[in-house]
């Protein structure tokens, strides 16, 4: 009769562990949800959350860094186990991981890192090489002495930065002339308005950058609308980015793997929560599409 009366309390013991672990909770924060690439890192990350039994709460910071704030603040006061974090921001976003670090939630980044406050790990493309490998594929499709434009993303952003200095190394490496480089904040309008001003300001322009798809695929109806044939190549590989490139409408884009990054940032969280160790920096491969 003990026997079975210790049986019966480890089965109970065992089975609310279980559903103890199925309660917990973990949060994703999310720059932008008008965007597809991060909707497909939201994808990936609840596909894996799923999986390993825990609960995620999604919010949208809608390109905020004060929507950002309020929404780690809600999310210690609902007191979430781990926070993933997609940056509006690299250094305004400082403020919202301290609010996690003062309540001891440990913070990931993901996409776009933070150049302050304590992170457990960082999870991204390798944007200096994906700047580069654009750049090389322009000047190996118009000439070392090409005359190229980039359109930039979000000010501020390490995606930004990074995909731009590694572009100006492919830029540098020859005898390229980048005859004008704007902020588009990754937007598909302001690609197509911002497109418009460099075709009429910059006309003997052979070739464009744009730091995402988003921004190439306003710029591709910029040069439709001027007749122009002009190369464009994007960054990031959604699905109407590689539309447009098997359309012959995008020279190229480098495909990173939105789904992929939010899946490694929950099994990195769930790891960091049961004591398991992760590397400070978890690179995903990135590849280049072409017609």
């Amino acid at each position: 009769m003990k026997k079975l009366t210790t049986l019966l309390a480890a089965v109970i013991l065992a089975s609310f562990s279980t559903a103890a672990m199925a309660q917990e909770t973990i949060a994703l924060v999310v720059s932008t949800l008008n965007n597809p690439f991060f909707v497909s890192m939201k994808d990936g990350a609840e596909k894996k959350a799923q999986e390993l039994g825990y609960k995620l709460i999604v919010l949208d910071s809608q390109n905020d860094p004060s929507k950002e704030l309020s929404n780690v603040e809600d999310l210690v006061v609902r007191g979430v186990k781990a926070i993933l974090i997609n940056p509006t921001d690299s250094d305004a976003v400082a403020n919202a991981i301290r609010v996690a670090n003062r309540a001891e939630i440990p913070v990931l980044t993901l996409d776009r890192g933070a150049t302050r406050g304590e992170v457990v790990t960082h999870i991204a493309s390798d944007n200096i090489a994906g700047g580069e490998m654009a750049g090389d594929f322009i000047r190996e499709h118009v000439g070392e002495n090409g005359r190229v434009v980039q359109l930039e993303g979000i000010a501020g952003t390490s995606a930004a930065r990074e995909r731009g200095e590694g572009f100006m190394k492919a830029v540098k490496s020859g005898k390229m002339q980048l005859l004008a480089s704007q902020p588009a904040d990754f937007d598909r309008t302001k690609g197509l308005n911002v497109m418009e001003n460099m075709l009429a300001s910059q006309p003997d322009m052979q070739a464009v950058f744009a730091q995402n798809d988003e921004m190439a695929l306003g710029a591709i109806r910029a040069v439709q609308a001027s007749g122009k044939d002009i190369l464009i190549v994007g960054f990031d590989g959604t699905n109407d980015g590689i539309a447009a490139v098997k359309r012959g409408l995008l020279g190229a884009t480098i495909a990173q793997q939105p789904a992929l990054i939010g899946e490694i940032g929950v099994d990195s969280a769930v790891k960091v929560l049961t004591g398991q160790k992760v590397e400070k920096n978890i690179p995903v491969s990135l590849m280049m599409i072409v017609k």
